[in-house]
């Protein structure tokens, strides 16, 4: 009897304990799963889009881009609009991708003209560079880690690796021992740099170069290390070499003469080689009044003087790289673009040179975008494509017609935000320097 009491106490006392949680729950607010809102779409329609990889441009294309990513491309009419999408009116436009320099040497000291840098070439549709070889200290590592607006990205290649070179800069490792080569590999390393540079040249027979055993030691201790190798050289016999050697990426054509067919069938036998040409100039009158709005008239007068005339020895010394360049090119090897230096605006001169070596201006524009993504490991930049980032330029003109329509800026669209061009040229201007 005892047992059937206390069971019944039990029961009373677990309906009451039902009961009052039942109540707590009623007074609760409701719970309820909210799915997040993607971010709202923006539709750029109407422009001629050239895609970056080859292929013919869409015509009429609309872009559908959320937040910093490009979710649909295609035709008019194949491309659905998402609701409430604001909606950019490009017609009579060509938009391709935004570019990237395989080849700069920034001002990395300081934190300040590095960004500058970078903002500059933000300005002409520059979405990335890579330095290669002269940066030292901590800023450059930090500005490649950040993402800034109206500022285009940043990789190094640290500190490069040369034969001593007395009077020369001395940022670069100077190695004359394997040690010492693959010592410098192993530093470059532990900064995680985006790829080992390595300079093979004697400067006009002025310093002792990088013997095979050195370049050599450099290119198996970075690849035992996850990293790739690109050379600065000159002569066609430390191309052969360099290739031999398990060289990734050549900083610049070869120079001293014209390729032969033994140098073009090692290359053929390493397709997954790149070669970022940095033709020099093309030694005839150049007019550069399109920069006219981010250089100050001053400055801009000295350039045009020095270039407003033909040099007959700038033209043989091209003329020996566009050959070795359109050889290349029609075998089949992988062009780059790089500009070798701090020039902003070089990309677009660059691009012309290309074409004017032979190369087609799609063929250069593929080169200058997703060729030099490839050489940088951007896997997201270099087409415009879905699943790419928002990175791309808007034009005035055609320039698979023109290549020189590549400077006819409308707008910079950098991860899905519009660079703010009057914004940038305005504070250039004010400064009064270039």
């Amino acid at each position: 009897m005892r047992l059937v009491k206390l069971q019944s106490r039990c029961v009373a006392v677990c309906a009451g304990v039902l009961v009052g949680l039942s109540l707590i729950a009623a007074c609760s607010s409701p719970q309820t799963t909210q799915t997040p809102q993607e971010p709202a779409a923006t539709v750029f329609e109407g422009a001629r889009v050239i895609v970056g990889d080859g292929t013919a441009p869409i015509e009429n294309g609309t872009i559908v881009v959320r937040d910093t990513q490009i979710v649909q491309v295609g035709p008019a009419g194949q491309v659905q609009v998402p609701d409430g999408a604001t909606r950019v009116d490009l017609s009579g436009k060509t938009v391709m991708p935004a570019i990237l320099d395989a080849h700069v040497h920034l001002r990395s000291q300081m934190r300040e003209t590095l960004i500058e840098d970078l903002q500059r070439r933000a300005y002409y549709g520059v979405v990335a560079a890579i330095s290669m070889g002269q940066d030292q200290g901590d800023v450059p590592y930090q500005v490649r880690s950040e993402v800034m607006p109206n500022t285009a990205r940043f990789l190094t290649a640290g500190r490069g690796i040369t034969a001593p070179e007395p009077g020369r800069t001395e940022v670069p490792f100077w190695v004359s021992t394997e040690a010492e080569a693959r010592a410098a590999v192993q530093d470059n390393a532990k900064r995680k740099v985006d790829i080992i540079k390595i300079w093979v040249d004697d400067r006009d027979n002025k310093f002792k170069k990088l013997t095979p055993e050195l370049y050599g030691a450099v290119i198996d201790e970075a690849h035992k290390n996850g990293l790739r190798v690109t050379a600065h050289l000159y002569e066609l016999t430390d191309a052969k070499g360099l290739l031999k050697a398990g060289l990734d990426a050549f900083a610049h054509g070869v120079r001293d003469r014209d390729i032969d067919e033994e140098f073009v069938a090692m290359y053929k036998q390493r397709p997954e080689v790149i070669l970022v040409p940095n033709l020099p100039n093309r030694g005839v009158a150049t007019d550069l009044s399109w920069v006219s709005d981010t250089v100050a008239a001053g400055q801009l007068q000295k350039l045009q003087a020095a270039a407003a005339k033909d040099d007959p020895e700038a033209q043989k010394l091209f003329g020996i790289q566009a050959r070795n360049l359109a050889k290349l090119n029609a075998a089949g090897v992988k062009i780059a673009m790089g500009t070798d230096g701090n020039t902003p605006y070089g990309p677009h001169l660059e691009m012309a040179d290309m074409v004017a070596a032979g190369m087609s201006p799609h063929d250069v524009i593929v080169a200058a975008t997703r060729n030099s993504a490839e050489v940088m490991r951007l896997t997201d930049l270099g087409t415009v494509a879905a699943g790419k980032s928002a990175d791309f330029i808007v034009l005035d003109a055609n320039p698979i017609d023109d290549i020189t329509n590549t400077r006819r800026i409308n707008a910079v669209y950098l991860r899905g935000a519009a660079v703010d061009r009057a914004g940038l040229r305005s504070k250039w201007m004010g400064q009064g320097t270039n």
